[in-house]
Protein backbone atom coordinates (compact mmCIF):
# COMPACT_ATOMS: atom_id res chain seq x y z
CA UNK A 1 0.00 0.00 0.00
CA UNK A 2 1.48 3.09 -0.90
CA UNK A 3 2.28 5.99 1.60
CA UNK A 4 0.37 9.41 0.97
CA UNK A 5 2.61 12.08 -0.16
CA UNK A 6 3.82 14.48 2.34
CA UNK A 7 2.61 18.50 1.20
CA UNK A 8 5.45 20.00 -0.03
CA UNK A 9 6.20 24.18 -0.27
CA UNK A 10 3.90 25.96 -2.46
CA UNK A 11 1.04 22.94 -2.39
CA UNK A 12 -2.44 24.71 -1.79
CA UNK A 13 -4.09 23.02 1.90
CA UNK A 14 -7.48 21.73 0.92
CA UNK A 15 -10.27 23.20 2.54
CA UNK A 16 -13.55 21.58 1.73
CA UNK A 17 -15.71 24.72 1.81
CA UNK A 18 -13.47 26.78 -0.41
CA UNK A 19 -15.03 27.87 -3.95
CA UNK A 20 -12.99 25.65 -6.26
CA UNK A 21 -14.42 22.41 -4.08
CA UNK A 22 -17.96 23.17 -3.82
CA UNK A 23 -18.62 23.87 -7.61
CA UNK A 24 -20.90 20.27 -7.64
CA UNK A 25 -23.03 20.95 -4.39
CA UNK A 26 -23.43 24.86 -5.41
CA UNK A 27 -24.95 23.80 -9.37
CA UNK A 28 -23.66 25.64 -11.74
CA UNK A 29 -22.82 29.47 -12.23
CA UNK A 30 -26.44 31.11 -12.79
CA UNK A 31 -26.76 32.62 -16.32
CA UNK A 32 -27.38 36.23 -16.35
CA UNK A 33 -30.66 37.56 -17.41
CA UNK A 34 -31.62 39.13 -20.67
CA UNK A 35 -32.38 42.92 -20.83
CA UNK A 36 -35.79 43.74 -20.36
CA UNK A 37 -37.00 44.15 -23.98
CA UNK A 38 -35.86 40.95 -24.34
CA UNK A 39 -38.26 39.71 -21.79
CA UNK A 40 -40.93 41.42 -23.25
CA UNK A 41 -40.54 39.71 -26.46
CA UNK A 42 -39.77 36.58 -25.24
CA UNK A 43 -42.85 36.51 -23.50
CA UNK A 44 -45.16 38.60 -25.93
CA UNK A 45 -48.48 36.51 -26.80
CA UNK A 46 -48.19 35.76 -30.74
CA UNK A 47 -49.30 38.86 -32.88
CA UNK A 48 -53.49 37.64 -34.42
CA UNK A 49 -52.38 38.25 -37.36
CA UNK A 50 -54.61 36.33 -40.08
CA UNK A 51 -57.98 36.07 -41.33
CA UNK A 52 -59.79 35.15 -38.15
CA UNK A 53 -57.85 38.99 -36.80
CA UNK A 54 -59.39 40.59 -40.25
CA UNK A 55 -62.90 39.13 -40.00
CA UNK A 56 -63.00 41.27 -36.72
CA UNK A 57 -61.50 44.70 -38.54
CA UNK A 58 -63.73 44.81 -41.57
CA UNK A 59 -66.89 46.63 -39.41
CA UNK A 60 -64.20 49.25 -38.03
CA UNK A 61 -62.84 49.55 -41.58
CA UNK A 62 -66.13 49.76 -43.50
CA UNK A 63 -67.69 52.40 -41.17
CA UNK A 64 -64.22 54.20 -41.20
CA UNK A 65 -64.04 54.94 -44.92
CA UNK A 66 -67.48 56.01 -44.88
CA UNK A 67 -67.07 59.06 -42.18
CA UNK A 68 -63.63 59.83 -44.14
CA UNK A 69 -64.80 60.10 -47.49
CA UNK A 70 -67.78 62.22 -46.65
CA UNK A 71 -65.34 65.00 -45.95
CA UNK A 72 -62.83 63.63 -48.73
CA UNK A 73 -59.89 61.99 -47.01
CA UNK A 74 -59.24 58.46 -46.61
CA UNK A 75 -58.89 57.62 -42.96
CA UNK A 76 -54.88 56.22 -43.88
CA UNK A 77 -54.40 57.33 -40.25
CA UNK A 78 -57.31 55.71 -38.63
CA UNK A 79 -56.60 52.07 -40.50
CA UNK A 80 -53.19 52.57 -39.30
CA UNK A 81 -54.46 52.77 -35.88
CA UNK A 82 -56.95 50.00 -35.91
CA UNK A 83 -54.03 47.42 -37.34
CA UNK A 84 -51.84 48.78 -34.41
CA UNK A 85 -54.35 47.94 -31.80
CA UNK A 86 -54.83 44.93 -33.32
CA UNK A 87 -51.15 43.69 -33.08
CA UNK A 88 -50.19 44.04 -36.44
CA UNK A 89 -47.02 43.69 -37.51
CA UNK A 90 -46.30 47.65 -37.52
CA UNK A 91 -43.66 46.69 -40.89
CA UNK A 92 -47.08 46.05 -42.69
CA UNK A 93 -49.15 48.69 -41.33
CA UNK A 94 -48.59 51.31 -44.26
CA UNK A 95 -48.96 49.49 -46.88
CA UNK A 96 -52.26 48.13 -46.30
CA UNK A 97 -53.43 51.75 -45.08
CA UNK A 98 -51.69 53.55 -48.25
CA UNK A 99 -53.81 50.52 -50.22
CA UNK A 100 -56.95 51.24 -48.52
CA UNK A 101 -56.51 55.10 -48.74
CA UNK A 102 -56.03 54.46 -52.75
CA UNK A 103 -59.22 53.10 -53.06
CA UNK A 104 -61.09 54.91 -50.61
CA UNK A 105 -59.99 58.49 -52.67
CA UNK A 106 -60.48 57.13 -55.86
CA UNK A 107 -63.84 57.08 -55.20
CA UNK A 108 -64.17 60.21 -53.69
CA UNK A 109 -61.68 62.28 -56.31
CA UNK A 110 -64.03 61.18 -58.89
CA UNK A 111 -67.46 62.40 -57.34
CA UNK A 112 -65.82 65.57 -55.88
CA UNK A 113 -64.55 66.55 -59.37
CA UNK A 114 -67.52 66.11 -60.95
CA UNK A 115 -69.31 68.29 -58.36
CA UNK A 116 -66.61 70.87 -58.37
CA UNK A 117 -64.30 70.62 -60.40
CA UNK A 118 -60.40 70.56 -59.54
CA UNK A 119 -57.58 73.43 -61.35
CA UNK A 120 -54.44 71.15 -61.57
CA UNK A 121 -52.04 74.49 -61.96
CA UNK A 122 -53.51 75.20 -58.25
CA UNK A 123 -52.91 72.22 -56.89
CA UNK A 124 -49.59 71.27 -59.39
CA UNK A 125 -47.12 73.66 -56.11
CA UNK A 126 -48.25 71.16 -53.47
CA UNK A 127 -47.82 67.87 -55.38
CA UNK A 128 -44.46 68.25 -57.47
CA UNK A 129 -42.42 67.71 -54.16
CA UNK A 130 -45.06 65.68 -52.13
CA UNK A 131 -44.92 62.71 -54.67
CA UNK A 132 -41.15 62.16 -54.90
CA UNK A 133 -40.90 62.59 -50.76
CA UNK A 134 -43.73 60.18 -50.05
CA UNK A 135 -41.88 57.54 -52.00
CA UNK A 136 -38.63 58.13 -50.21
CA UNK A 137 -40.35 58.27 -47.18
CA UNK A 138 -42.11 55.15 -47.95
CA UNK A 139 -38.55 53.70 -48.61
CA UNK A 140 -37.00 54.74 -45.19
CA UNK A 141 -36.77 52.46 -42.50
CA UNK A 142 -38.23 53.18 -39.27
CA UNK A 143 -38.52 51.27 -35.82
CA UNK A 144 -42.00 50.59 -33.79
CA UNK A 145 -41.29 52.90 -31.04
CA UNK A 146 -40.75 55.79 -33.86
CA UNK A 147 -43.43 54.61 -35.72
CA UNK A 148 -46.15 54.92 -33.29
CA UNK A 149 -45.19 57.98 -31.83
CA UNK A 150 -45.44 59.60 -35.26
CA UNK A 151 -48.54 57.73 -36.10
CA UNK A 152 -49.73 59.35 -32.95
CA UNK A 153 -48.74 62.07 -33.48
CA UNK A 154 -50.67 62.09 -37.05
CA UNK A 155 -54.06 60.78 -35.40
CA UNK A 156 -53.82 63.96 -32.90
CA UNK A 157 -53.39 66.50 -35.68
CA UNK A 158 -56.17 64.68 -37.32
CA UNK A 159 -58.77 64.52 -34.76
CA UNK A 160 -57.83 68.60 -34.05
CA UNK A 161 -58.19 69.40 -37.50
CA UNK A 162 -61.74 67.59 -37.41
CA UNK A 163 -62.95 69.72 -33.94
CA UNK A 164 -61.50 72.84 -34.77
CA UNK A 165 -64.30 75.22 -37.61
CA UNK A 166 -62.77 75.43 -40.44
CA UNK A 167 -63.57 78.78 -42.39
CA UNK A 168 -66.26 78.37 -45.08
CA UNK A 169 -63.70 79.07 -47.73
CA UNK A 170 -63.79 81.48 -50.73
CA UNK A 171 -67.07 81.21 -53.59
CA UNK A 172 -64.89 81.42 -56.36
CA UNK A 173 -62.67 78.76 -57.85
CA UNK A 174 -59.04 79.11 -57.24
CA UNK A 175 -56.99 81.25 -58.53
CA UNK A 176 -53.81 80.15 -60.55
CA UNK A 177 -50.53 80.23 -58.08
CA UNK A 178 -47.99 83.29 -57.82
CA UNK A 179 -44.78 83.14 -56.69
CA UNK A 180 -45.48 83.71 -53.07
CA UNK A 181 -47.97 80.40 -53.46
CA UNK A 182 -45.27 78.42 -54.59
CA UNK A 183 -42.93 79.46 -51.93
CA UNK A 184 -45.15 78.29 -49.52
CA UNK A 185 -46.69 75.48 -51.31
CA UNK A 186 -43.72 73.45 -52.22
CA UNK A 187 -41.94 73.16 -48.19
CA UNK A 188 -45.25 72.35 -47.41
CA UNK A 189 -46.37 69.60 -49.90
CA UNK A 190 -42.37 68.21 -49.34
CA UNK A 191 -43.03 67.60 -45.73
CA UNK A 192 -46.75 66.56 -46.01
CA UNK A 193 -45.72 64.00 -48.51
CA UNK A 194 -42.35 62.60 -46.51
CA UNK A 195 -44.49 61.86 -43.33
CA UNK A 196 -47.44 60.25 -45.67
CA UNK A 197 -45.06 58.16 -47.20
CA UNK A 198 -43.42 56.93 -43.42
CA UNK A 199 -46.80 56.66 -41.91
CA UNK A 200 -49.02 55.53 -44.46
CA UNK A 201 -51.20 58.30 -44.68
CA UNK A 202 -52.64 60.59 -47.74
CA UNK A 203 -51.53 63.82 -45.84
CA UNK A 204 -55.27 65.75 -47.02
CA UNK A 205 -55.98 66.63 -43.09
CA UNK A 206 -53.08 68.59 -43.25
CA UNK A 207 -53.27 70.25 -46.70
CA UNK A 208 -56.86 71.25 -46.23
CA UNK A 209 -55.88 73.39 -43.66
CA UNK A 210 -53.81 75.04 -45.97
CA UNK A 211 -56.18 75.62 -48.53
CA UNK A 212 -58.51 76.98 -46.12
CA UNK A 213 -56.13 79.63 -45.48
CA UNK A 214 -55.39 80.34 -48.58
CA UNK A 215 -59.07 81.37 -49.56
CA UNK A 216 -58.34 78.32 -52.10
CA UNK A 217 -62.30 77.42 -53.04
CA UNK A 218 -65.18 76.24 -51.90
CA UNK A 219 -65.64 73.58 -49.36
CA UNK A 220 -66.72 70.97 -51.56
CA UNK A 221 -63.38 72.32 -53.87
CA UNK A 222 -61.07 71.88 -50.94
CA UNK A 223 -62.36 68.36 -50.77
CA UNK A 224 -61.76 67.79 -54.34
CA UNK A 225 -58.13 68.61 -54.14
CA UNK A 226 -57.47 67.04 -50.82
CA UNK A 227 -58.68 63.57 -52.50
CA UNK A 228 -56.43 64.06 -55.15
CA UNK A 229 -53.91 64.77 -53.24
CA UNK A 230 -54.31 62.08 -50.73
CA UNK A 231 -54.17 60.00 -54.42
CA UNK A 232 -51.19 60.55 -55.88
CA UNK A 233 -49.26 60.76 -52.26
CA UNK A 234 -50.80 57.18 -51.56
CA UNK A 235 -49.81 55.73 -54.55
CA UNK A 236 -46.03 56.96 -54.45
CA UNK A 237 -45.85 55.94 -50.79
CA UNK A 238 -47.36 52.64 -51.49
CA UNK A 239 -44.81 52.20 -54.15
CA UNK A 240 -41.85 52.94 -51.46
CA UNK A 241 -43.79 50.21 -48.81
CA UNK A 242 -44.25 47.74 -51.38
CA UNK A 243 -40.10 48.29 -52.39
CA UNK A 244 -38.84 48.25 -48.84
CA UNK A 245 -41.17 44.91 -47.65
CA UNK A 246 -39.94 43.09 -51.18
CA UNK A 247 -36.18 44.06 -49.49
CA UNK A 248 -37.49 41.93 -46.46
CA UNK A 249 -38.95 39.38 -48.34
CA UNK A 250 -42.27 40.35 -46.31
CA UNK A 251 -44.32 40.67 -49.15
CA UNK A 252 -46.42 37.61 -48.86
CA UNK A 253 -47.61 38.72 -45.17
CA UNK A 254 -49.99 41.37 -46.91
CA UNK A 255 -52.30 38.57 -48.50
CA UNK A 256 -54.57 37.78 -45.43
CA UNK A 257 -55.73 41.37 -45.23
CA UNK A 258 -57.14 41.51 -49.12
CA UNK A 259 -60.68 41.39 -47.32
CA UNK A 260 -60.65 44.54 -45.95
CA UNK A 261 -60.33 46.15 -49.35
CA UNK A 262 -63.87 45.25 -50.44
CA UNK A 263 -65.50 46.64 -46.98
CA UNK A 264 -63.07 50.20 -47.44
CA UNK A 265 -64.35 49.85 -51.26
CA UNK A 266 -67.96 50.11 -50.18
CA UNK A 267 -67.91 52.61 -47.46
CA UNK A 268 -65.96 54.78 -49.35
CA UNK A 269 -68.15 54.41 -52.55
CA UNK A 270 -71.00 55.61 -49.60
CA UNK A 271 -69.62 58.20 -48.03
CA UNK A 272 -67.89 59.88 -51.24
CA UNK A 273 -71.48 60.05 -52.77
CA UNK A 274 -73.34 61.38 -50.00
CA UNK A 275 -70.46 64.38 -49.31
CA UNK A 276 -70.56 65.25 -52.41
CA UNK A 277 -73.67 66.26 -52.89
CA UNK A 278 -73.97 67.49 -49.75
CA UNK A 279 -71.35 68.03 -47.13
CA UNK A 280 -72.20 66.26 -44.12
CA UNK A 281 -73.53 68.06 -40.97
CA UNK A 282 -70.81 69.57 -38.66
CA UNK A 283 -71.51 67.29 -35.46
CA UNK A 284 -70.69 64.09 -38.13
CA UNK A 285 -67.55 65.52 -38.60
CA UNK A 286 -67.14 66.78 -35.05
CA UNK A 287 -68.31 62.92 -33.43
CA UNK A 288 -65.72 61.15 -36.04
CA UNK A 289 -63.00 63.88 -34.14
CA UNK A 290 -63.84 62.52 -30.87
CA UNK A 291 -63.23 59.08 -32.00
CA UNK A 292 -60.00 59.61 -33.65
CA UNK A 293 -58.86 61.74 -30.67
CA UNK A 294 -59.69 58.66 -28.39
CA UNK A 295 -57.45 56.47 -30.69
CA UNK A 296 -54.94 59.21 -30.67
CA UNK A 297 -54.51 58.84 -26.94
CA UNK A 298 -54.43 55.23 -27.00
CA UNK A 299 -52.03 55.18 -29.53
CA UNK A 300 -49.53 58.18 -27.41
CA UNK A 301 -50.23 55.68 -24.41
CA UNK A 302 -49.08 52.69 -25.55
CA UNK A 303 -45.87 54.76 -27.41
CA UNK A 304 -44.76 55.70 -23.97
CA UNK A 305 -45.05 52.34 -22.49
CA UNK A 306 -42.88 51.13 -25.14
CA UNK A 307 -40.11 53.45 -23.41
Amino acid sequence: MARPRAPERGDRPFRGDSPENCIVAAGPRPIASPPAHEQRLAHAPPRPDGPATVTTLIPAFFVTAILYAMVGFGGGSTYNALLVLADTDYRLLPSLALACNIIVVSGGAYHFSRAEGVRWPALLPFVCLSVPMAWLGGRLPVAERLFVGLLGLALLATALGMLIRQPVGSAGPPSAPGRSAWLVALPTGAAIGLLSGIVGIGGGIFLAPVLYLMNWGTARAVAAASSLFILVNSIAGLAGQLTKLGDLGRLRDLEPYWLLLPAVLAGGQIGSRIGSRRLPARGIRALTGVLVLYVALRLLWRWAAMA
